[in-house]
């Protein structure tokens, strides 16, 4: 277990960079200067070179290994080391001004957002998104499972037909087509919930909904069709034949073996989910990374949008460790 973890953890670094050189050559491809955006900062031709050469948007080989240097630390451990540092905050002092705020793993600037950094964005942003995810998680492993669980039960039934139907549609309806009916139905006429307002928990509940359909739809399909095999073995008849109550047999000894394939689905569902659906945080008005990133992408804010992506990209490998834990914590036997 633990060389596996390990392993993992020794493998992430260079996950990274890998996601991080795709992303920033896709990025740098996008035509559009990030300076001329007029929905964000505009400044003079002049200022916009000075820009430009101060962050190296001039030279893709110079802003990869700049960027590089700054969100891995070794910028401010070369800075530390040469001295820069102290010299920076002995200047502010004699200026009778506050030492610059300097980050160890730095980000950089947003181009979109005046006098925002992007570490201060994602430490905003990045809680609303887990906690949308993490609701929207829970709620989909309730659905899905239950459903999963009626279906295999009683395959054939009308119960099955109905969680079949129920698990289609969750898949095939796009979120913001179900997102805009809540919006309607519970926000405009019923009232119920505010619209346009982030005030959890009351706001995080339709959101969270409409986040967890699609996976609760993967759930419950994985889980009947896994349930169903599980109830066929061997095992499951013996428990019967020793009078073990079929509550305990579908729950205890069945569940156990037929959530391996739930498992494996949940490591990428947890991270896309806690990063954010970008159709479901711009119909609800949710202050997550799915916003920033679609204004990155739109505004070509590269700072901002290489942060996102990482997050995301850390987020995802660290998830689908946690789910090889799970699978040996669960099974033994699966090496």
């Amino acid at each position: 277990m633990l060389a596996l973890v390990l392993r993992r953890l020794f493998a992430l670094p260079l996950i990274l960079l890998a996601v991080y050189t795709i992303a920033l050559a896709l990025a740098w491809a996008i035509p559009g200067n990030p300076l001329e955006n007029p929905e964000g900062r505009r400044p003079p031709p002049e200022v916009q070179a000075a820009m430009l050469s101060q962050y190296n948007l001039d030279s893709f080989p110079k802003f990869y290994v700049s960027y590089l240097a700054n969100i891995t630390g070794v910028a401010y451990a070369r800075d530390a080391a040469t001295g820069t540092l102290r010299a920076q905050r002995e200047r502010a002092a004699s200026h009778g001004q506050a030492p610059p705020a300097r980050p160890v793993f730095d980000f950089g600037p947003s181009l979109q957002y005046r006098d925002q950094r992007v570490n201060d964005i994602l430490f905003s942003s990045l809680p609303v998104s887990v906690s949308l995810g993490g609701v929207a998680i829970l709620i989909a492993l309730v659905l899905g499972l239950a459903a999963g669980i009626i279906g295999a039960v009683k395959p054939g039934s009308w119960l099955d037909a109905s969680t079949l139907t129920l698990s289609l549609i969750g898949i095939s309806l796009p979120s913001f087509v179900v997102g805009t009916v809540l919006l309607m139905v519970f926000c405009v006429w019923l009232r119920v919930f505010p619209i346009g307002e982030w005030n959890p928990p009351l706001s995080m509940i339709l959101p969270a909904f409409t986040l967890s359909l699609p996976f609760a739809a993967y759930i419950a399909r994985l889980s009947r069709m896994s349930m169903i095999e599980a109830l066929s073995a061997d095992y499951i008849r013996t428990a019967r034949a020793k009078g073990v109550p079929e509550r305990t047999v579908i729950l205890r000894h069945a569940l156990r073996n037929a959530i391996l394939p739930v498992l494996s689905y949940l490591g990428p569902a947890t991270a896309l989910a806690m990063t954010g659906s970008f159709v479901v945080e711009v119909v609800f008005a949710v202050p997550g990374m799915g916003q920033h990133f679609v204004n990155a992408v739109q505004n070509k804010d590269l700072f901002l949008l290489l942060g996102v992506v990482l997050v995301f990209s850390t987020m995802l490998v660290l998830f689908n460790l946690v789910v090889d834990v799970l699978y040996r914590w669960v099974d033994p036997r699966i090496q």
